[in-house]
């Protein structure tokens, strides 16, 4: 009976904490429980924007909440488009650039979050964005929340 209690206060607990997350637990444990998917390997374009990961410091686990800052820095003929910004979620790349943009705005030179509040477990995120000569730089970033 005491196991059931605390089961269902930590669902209550979890429920009620997953409204301010950027990610669900749901999507977070169904992404890390998922085989890898096939990826092709390529080489980026040449000139592409580069995406700089500023913070979380990712050489040790981060604790939520988190700043998120990254910067975009295109090659010297051209732009950054901000609206061009996606951000995918783990192994089924869960498009979450709508969440992202609830808390903040893309510009040219980056992205800044505040409080970005993920769940505790492991994460992966895949950021692309284009340049005004059409180009796509990409970058992934995996990471842990203890």
């Amino acid at each position: 009976m005491k196991k059931g209690l605390i089961t269902a206060l930590m669902a209550i607990n979890a429920s009620a904490f997953a409204a301010d997350l950027l990610i669900s637990i749901e999507e977070m444990t169904a992404s890390n429980n998922s085989p890898p998917l096939f990826t092709a390997k390529s080489v980026p374009a040449k000139d592409a924007p580069v995406i700089a990961l500023i913070a979380p410091k990712l050489t040790s686990p981060v604790t939520s909440p988190t700043v998120i800052e990254v910067k975009f820095q295109p090659a010297a003929s051209s732009t950054v488009k901000p609206e061009s910004f996606r951000v995918l979620y783990g192994s089924f790349e869960i498009d979450i650039t709508k969440r992202i943009l609830s808390l903040t705005k893309v510009t040219e030179t980056g992205v800044f979050v505040q409080e970005a509040s993920l769940p505790k477990g492991k994460h992966k995120l895949l950021m692309v964005v284009e340049d005004s000569s059409g180009r796509k730089g990409n970058r992934t970033v995996e990471f842990e929340v203890q």
